[in-house]
């Protein structure tokens, strides 16, 4: 496997583990109606900021997120390139699916 490939793969991991928390995928629904300031999300979510804090982290290192500082709030949004490659990394799944045919042992 090549470095690019196994780097494409990490890449990937990293965002499927990133959206498989119940809590991110709340945090993900939210920001899909547009940014939102974290004082925002943790009073939507019901919890703790370190706990939000955690979540929007890990969520910001997979690259699903993007952040902007003003004053004292930092206000979340989704990135719209990496949502898309992710829409299209599972729509190739979907084509690749589709051309593979049934094999049966014999």
């Amino acid at each position: 496997m090549s470095s690019a490939i196994a780097k494409d793969l990490k890449r990937v991991a990293g965002w499927f583990h990133a959206l498989s928390d119940g809590t991110r995928l709340q945090i993900i629904e939210r920001l899909s109606e547009g940014e939102q300031c974290v004082c925002d999300l943790t009073d939507m979510l019901d919890t703790g900021q370190s706990r939000l804090s955690f979540h929007l982290k890990t969520l910001k290192d997979a690259g699903i997120l993007i952040d902007r500082r003003e004053g004292r709030w930092v206000y979340y949004a989704l990135n719209p390139e990496v949502i898309e490659e992710v829409e299209h990394f599972v729509s190739s799944l979907k084509t690749h699916i589709r051309r593979v045919k049934p094999k049966c042992c014999d």
